[in-house]
């Protein structure tokens, strides 16, 4: 399932964080499969990869927006 921009900003950082957590963890699960040979859908990989692309770009554009103390 692909997370949608719109939807990450509504999430506050504190869940953006932890959804990033979950998906590092599933990319690593996902990549122990793919080693192994067990994957069943190997397009999971690219859409988590691109999940946590989303969220790290939402965070940093929170970043920039906030103002300098």
């Amino acid at each position: 399932m692909s997370l949608k921009p719109s939807d990450l900003r509504k999430m506050s950082r504190e869940e953006k964080l932890k959804k990033l957590g979950e998906l590092r963890m599933e990319l690593l699960r996902l990549r122990l499969q793919a080693e192994m040979g067990t994957l069943d859908n190997p397009g999971k990989l690219r859409t988590t990869r691109k999940n946590i692309a989303r969220i790290l770009t939402v965070l940093r554009e929170e970043e920039l927006k906030a103002p300098e103390k």
